[in-house]
C-alpha cells in the first residue's frame, strides 16, 4: 500500500525518490509502506550522517550506535547488509550532503503489539548539505530558552529513536533568526541538551562539563568525538546532573552535532560567554575531518 495524498511533503518526497534519492531495503522506491511500524509508532531509530567527497563521516560511530540502539529496542538487523547498502546508497549521489538512514522494526497490523513484524525496513534518504551563517562557527550563537520540558524514560536515553516529538515542540517555540538552538531542560529542570545538538562548557577548574544521559536526551556520535578527544589530551571530563545554575559559571560554552560540528555558545538568558579555547581546539580537530565552510550561506 502506498500514499495516494495531495500533500506537497508527500509529493516532495515521492519527487526525490524519482531522483534516486530514497532506498528502501536496498531498492529506489516510489512510495513507502502505510503499514510501517515506524510510522505508526516511531518504533525505529535513526542516523544522520554528513558525506564529504563521497565520504560518510563517523560512519563506523554511527552505525555502532544504531546497532545498539536494535539491540536495546529488539529489532534484529544485519550490520553488514546496513552498510553495504549505505557505500552503494552513497555512490550514487553527490559529493557532499546528508545521509539519513532509518531503521524501522517493519509493517505490522494495527496494535502496539510487535508480534508479526519480522522483517525490519532500512530506509536511506538524501539530503542537500544545509546552509548556515558562517557568524555561528565564527563568533558563536545566542541559545533560545526552551520552555518545552524533557521527560524521563531511562530505557529510551542515549537512543536517537524515532519519537521526536518533544525537540518538534521545543523547535517551533521561536522563530527569531537570533537563536540558532534552543537548550532543553528536562521535567527537573536539568540541562539535558539542545533540540538538535549536545551541550558541553568549560568550568573555571579546566574540567569540560556535559549532561549525563541516564533519563533521557541522545548521546550524539560528535559528543563521543568530543569526549575521546579531550581524554586523549588529559582534559577531565565530567558527566553529571547540572542545572542552569552551573552553566552561568562557565567559562565557555558551545554546542556540537554530526552535521555543523561546533558552534561556540555566545549567549544564553542574561550570560554572555567568549569563544573559548578549548572549543577553538576542537573545532580545527572536527574541521579537519568535515570543513565547516562547506556549510556557510553565500548570505
Amino acid at each position: 500500500m502506498t500514499f495516494a495524498t495531495p500533500c506537497k511533503e508527500v509529493d516532495r518526497l515521492a519527487e526525490q525518490c524519482r531522483l534516486n534519492s530514497c532506498w528502501l531495503n536496498g531498492e529506489a522506491v516510489t512510495g513507502l509502506p502505510a503499514t510501517d511500524r515506524g510510522l505508526h509508532y516511531g518504533d525505529g531509530l535513526f542516523e544522520t550522517i554528513r558525506v564529504d567527497n563521497k565520504q560518510p563521516i563517523w560512519w563506523q560511530q554511527h552505525l555502532e550506535r544504531l546497532r545498539l540502539g536494535c539491540q536495546r529496542l529488539g529489532i534484529t538487523i544485519e550490520p553488514g547488509i546496513v552498510e553495504q547498502e549505505l557505500q552503494g546508497f552513497i555512490a550514487e549521489q553527490k559529493d557532499h550532503g546528508i545521509v539519513k538512514l532509518m531503521i524501522t522494526r517493519g509493517s505490522g497490523g494495527r496494535g502496539y503489539s510487535p508480534s508479526g513484524a519480522n522483517q525490519p525496513a532500512r530506509l536511506l534518504l538524501w539530503y542537500p548539505l544545509p546552509n548556515y551563517p558562517a557568524k555561528n562557527f565564527q563568533q558563536g550563537i545566542q541559545l533560545f530558552d526552551c520552555q518545552s520540558l524533557l521527560g524521563h524514560q531511562p530505557l529510551l536515553a542515549g537512543l536517537k529513536h524515532l519519537n521526536r516529538l518533544e525537540q518538534v515542540l521545543a523547535r517551533q517555540e521561536w522563530n527569531d533568526n537570533q537563536f540558532a538552538e534552543g537548550l532543553m531542560l528536562d521535567l527537573n529542570q536539568h540541562i539535558v541538551e539542545g533540540t538538535m545538538t549536545n551541550v558541553f562548557w568549560v568550568a573555571d577548574n579546566g574540567e569540560l562539563h556535559t549532561p549525563n544521559l541516564n533519563d533521557c536526551g541522545v548521546a550524539g556520535v560528535c559528543r563521543q568525538f568530543v569526549l575521546q578527544q579531550a581524554q586523549q589530551r588529559g582534559i577531565a571530563t565530567t558527566q553529571e546532573r547540572y542545572t542552569v545554575a552551573d552553566l552561568a559559571k562557565a567559562k565557555e560554552v558551545f554546542v556540537c552535532n554530526s552535521v555543523i560540528g561546533i558552534w561556540p555558545v555566545r549567549a544564553y538568558r542574561q550570560w554572555s560567554w567568549p569563544l573559548g579555547s578549548l572549543t577553538q581546539q576542537l573545532q580545527a580537530l572536527i574541521n579537519a575531518v568535515m570543513p565547516c565552510e562547506r556549510l556557510f550561506s553565500k548570505q
